[in-house]
């Protein structure tokens, strides 16, 4: 009977917020190569060990075209690594983090400040995402502030940890809901920057279907929107992972194309950036996530399983 209630007791400890905060503060002490190589290794675990998620990794691969076995091993290597070294990026000080990001044409971000109009950075599930953020809040002399869409994680005791690692500086998450975006609107409206996940899947009627990687994807029309009411900078952005735990490489692209015509050509014209960006290093996106699922109460597009 004792041996019967262990697992319920282990979920419980690991279910509380401060058993998480404790363990992250644990992790978050260990060198950011000894991350990362744990991370690879969870990663590698966690493909083996859930079929479900190896399938969408793998199928995710195929429909853009890769079908090298060893590009999906380093893909579930790499999501390990993005687990691993968030306590490294949420709990360690400032001065300790800001020097392992080294930022590649920043001057696009500083043009885009000077305009006074706004920044919308778009960045997707590429590499480090948080590690744009941070450096942007921490690392720009004025510490500037930057609002970023926040979606409370499923697990509760997740959310402690979450809303202390993001709330560093002038960092701003917001609610992903209408009170949300009104924030995201003012703070454009200010001169002031924004953060999106365009690759996130929306909820009903938050987004049209448009390809991606050739297969209709449930694509957010908020940048497009956001972009065209208030005049603001449209710029990509990614973290890209070094190796041997030396930090990341934080490159900043300019939107190329001007977003015009209906809401499925704006979200078409975003997805094709975003797919020039993943092709940099298909090693380092999320293919384990599910971008092609239909929300609730979303109409299927023609031809979509």
């Amino acid at each position: 009977m004792q041996r019967a209630k262990a697992p319920s007791i282990w979920t419980g400890l690991l279910s509380h917020p401060i058993v998480f905060l404790f363990l992250f503060r644990l992790l978050s002490r260990l060198p950011l190569g000894t991350l990362h190589g744990l991370g690879a290794v969870l990663g590698r675990t966690v493909a083996w060990a859930a079929p479900s998620y190896r399938s969408t990794l793998r199928a995710n691969l195929a429909q853009a075209g890769i079908t090298d076995p060893a590009v999906a091993d380093r893909a579930a290597a790499e999501m390990g690594k993005s687990i691993l070294e968030l306590p490294y990026i949420w709990l360690r000080p400032a001065a300790e983090l800001i020097p392992r990001i080294t930022p590649v044409d920043w001057h696009l971000v500083e043009a885009a400040r000077a305009s006074q109009r706004g920044v919308i950075f778009l960045t997707p599930h590429l590499g480090c995402f948080e590690v744009t953020a941070q450096y942007f809040v921490l690392a720009t002399p004025d510490k500037a502030p930057l609002t970023v869409l926040y979606r409370p994680p499923r697990k509760s005791a997740l959310r402690p940890l979450i809303e202390t690692g993001r709330a560093r500086g002038n960092l701003r998450p917001v609610p992903a809901n209408l009170a949300g975006v009104r924030q995201l609107f003012r703070a454009l409206r200010r001169g002031e920057a924004i953060g999106l996940l365009p690759d996130q899947v929306p909820s009903e009627g938050e987004g049209v279907w448009a390809p991606f990687f050739g297969r209709p994807a449930y694509t957010m029309t908020l940048p497009a929107k956001l972009q065209q009411m208030t005049g603001a900078t449209l710029l990509l952005a990614w973290g890209e992972r070094l190796s041997k735990g030396r930090g990341w490489m934080l490159r900043i692209f300019p939107f190329e194309d001007v977003l015009g015509g209906t809401a499925e050509t704006q979200a078409t014209q975003i997805n094709r950036a975003m797919e020039k960006l993943i092709r940099i290093a298909p090693d380092q996106y999320f293919w384990g996530y599910n971008r092609y699922k239909k929300p609730k109460g979303v109409e299927a597009p023609p031809m979509h399983p």
